[in-house]
């Protein structure tokens, strides 16, 4: 299915006094990706609440934290779905120091829930089904 790579530059609020990454902040990264990687297939997040009344919450996550990411690095979040069911999107996402392929310093297993507006159960829209199986 799907890839998709999302460089992420660590900047002084990222990061504690000795300037590592703060651990929650890994996942405000691995969360922009999987925006962005929508973003990528032609839907915007705001849009499909306003026009589809859809929107996607975490409903799992398991992170293995390897390595620490520290001030001015430059990292890159791969994320991949793999699977994709009537209500819920699996994901991997792994960041990486360097490149794609560097130096693995995080990674996760993540699966998101469709929702409508009320923040009940919904089917994920079939616009959006077509183009995650591409």
């Amino acid at each position: 299915m799907q890839k998709h790579i999302l460089p992420i530059r660590i900047y002084y609020e990222d990061t504690d006094v000795g300037g590592t990454v703060y651990h929650a902040n890994y996942l405000k990264f691995f969360e922009r990706a999987r925006t962005e990687s929508l973003r990528t297939l032609g839907f915007e997040l705001g849009e499909l609440l306003k026009n589809e009344d859809t929107g996607f919450v975490v409903s799992s996550i398991e992170v293995d934290f390897l390595q620490a990411a520290e001030l001015d690095q430059l990292l890159y979040v791969v994320t991949e779905i793999i699977e994709v069911r009537h209500a819920s999107i699996r994901y991997t996402q792994c960041l990486h120091r360097d490149t794609a392929e560097g130096t693995l310093l995080c990674r996760a297993k993540v699966r998101i829930a469709c929702v409508d507006g009320q923040k009940r159960p919904r089917r994920i829209p079939k616009l959006l089904l077509v183009e995650i199986k591409k």
